[in-house]
């Protein structure tokens, strides 16, 4: 995320209501985040579906498969 930091910032550079809240004169520290975007439930878990889809669809090999190539890994040691 995003955060902006503007030490020793004017107050008669603020909004009026933020005036009003730290007094008409002198400098503040302004802190400026940009806020999250609310939690779309069915978005997130659609996307993690999806990725989930990706991850398996990677994999490409059985459990058998992968134990047949170590084991034949392993015994060219022995030959």
């Amino acid at each position: 995320m995003n955060k902006i930091v503007l030490e020793h910032y004017p107050v008669e550079k603020l909004p009026d209501d933020l005036k009003a809240a730290v007094g008409h004169e002198g400098r503040v520290t302004l802190t400026i985040e940009r806020e999250r975007s609310p939690l779309d439930r069915d978005a997130l878990v659609a996307q993690l579906r999806e990725e989930k889809k990706r991850m398996t669809a990677e994999q490409g090999r059985t459990l058998a498969e992968i134990v047949a190539e170590v084991r034949s890994l392993r015994d060219e040691w022995d030959d």
